[in-house]
């Protein structure tokens, strides 16, 4: 994410949702995988789907119109909406590893 942040997206699909490679050891990023991330920068990012590149090709415009449907809505989740899905284990919070807090 700190590559998404930087403003280093690999594809933005529109609608909040975004597609970033992901290496795979000894391969490097273009034989690896594939995530798609509801973004807002400065803000979230939530991961979606993850897949390999060797695997399938890309997702079906249904599927992106799903994920784009909740970006819409889970990009508009407030902080308490947010602890309420981690604490319930619907959502998992991944730490970033920075000690910064917020």
């Amino acid at each position: 994410m700190q590559r998404a942040e930087s403003g280093l997206i690999d594809a933005d699909l529109g609608g909040g949702v975004i597609k970033q490679r992901v290496a795979r050891a000894g391969q490097g990023k273009s034989g690896g995988y594939r995530t798609l991330i509801l973004f807002r920068h400065g803000d979230r990012a939530i991961f979606a789907f993850g897949f390999a590149k060797s695997a399938q090709a890309n997702i079906s415009k249904a599927d992106l119109a799903l994920l784009r449907d909740a970006a819409t809505e889970a990009l508009e989740w407030s902080g308490e909406e947010l602890d309420r899905l981690v604490a319930s284990g619907t959502l998992m919070e991944i730490e970033d590893g920075n000690d910064d807090e917020g």
